[in-house]
């Protein structure tokens, strides 16, 4: 006689309902800048309305979740924006990164950004703007795709195997992501790894040539990524062009290295 139990997966052994409805939630509205209504809540979750009040309501009094003036709308406060900053990691890389990206952006003339792996893509978790009247500029706490962008490739180029595909298994398209096909990903990141770096045209928008270099950890692996969105300037200024703006990128990163 057979008396032994099939085991329940790892994922199912300890499940907490109430945990599981109230990240669902948090998930489903980092992707709404706008935040979303009640009922626009409750159609995407597929749960109650009376379920989805109650658990709103203890995520508005936490601070994880803030309703509108108005009383109809939903979005994510601050809150975790905040305690991701407190990690202690993330908040030792920053600390040490700002100081390199700003001599950065004071000799490059541009901008740069700072982005780690997270959930399947890139956060960005530092930026510093160019010393200039303009400059373009990354979103501190922006959603950046893993697939289709020059911070992406770095960070997956300069992986193991098996991190590299446990990134690419775990990535969420983004809103106006374009798709690459494997083939020519495995292509790109070879040239990554080749070069050392990423320098291309943006995907995101047109005049901008993205350079990202991979920030490294003692193993070779991309600890982070530090990208310049270079913008050439037209008029009389006089300033670094784009080889030198990599040099000088490049300066940076390897200054942020370790090893």
């Amino acid at each position: 006689m057979n008396t032994a139990r099939e085991e329940s997966p790892p994922a199912d052994r300890y499940r907490a309902p109430a945990l599981d409805k109230g990240l669902d939630i948090l998930e489903l509205l980092t992707e709404q800048a706008h935040g979303l209504t009640r009922g626009e809540i409750v159609k995407a979750m597929g749960r109650s309305p009376s379920e989805i009040y109650r658990m709103l309501e203890r995520l508005v009094a936490r601070n994880y979740v803030s309703r509108s003036a108005e009383g109809d709308r939903y979005a994510l406060s601050l809150t975790m924006f905040v305690l991701s900053q407190r990690h202690p990691p993330i908040s030792r890389l920053v600390s040490q990164a700002m100081p390199a990206m700003e001599r950065f952006t004071q000799a490059a003339g541009q901008s740069c950004h700072l982005g780690v792996h997270d959930r399947g893509n890139i956060t960005i978790v530092a930026q510093a703007s160019s010393p200039g009247h303009w400059g373009l500029s990354t979103r501190l706490g922006a959603r950046v795709s893993l697939v289709d962008t020059g911070s992406g490739h770095v960070l997956l180029a300069f992986q193991s195997e098996s991190v590299r595909a446990d990134m690419l298994a775990r990535h969420e398209v983004l809103e106006g992501e374009v798709p690459v096909p494997a083939a020519e990903l495995d292509a790109v990141l070879g040239e990554v790894r080749r070069l050392g770096y990423w320098q291309g045209a943006s995907q995101q928008a047109y005049g901008v040539t993205d350079i990202s270099m991979p920030i490294l950890g003692p193993p070779g692996d991309a600890l982070a990524v530090l990208t310049c969105p270079y913008v050439r300037r037209i008029d009389r200024h006089v300033g670094p062009d784009v080889d030198a703006t990599r040099e000088l990128l490049r300066k940076a990163a390897e200054d942020l290295s370790i090893g």
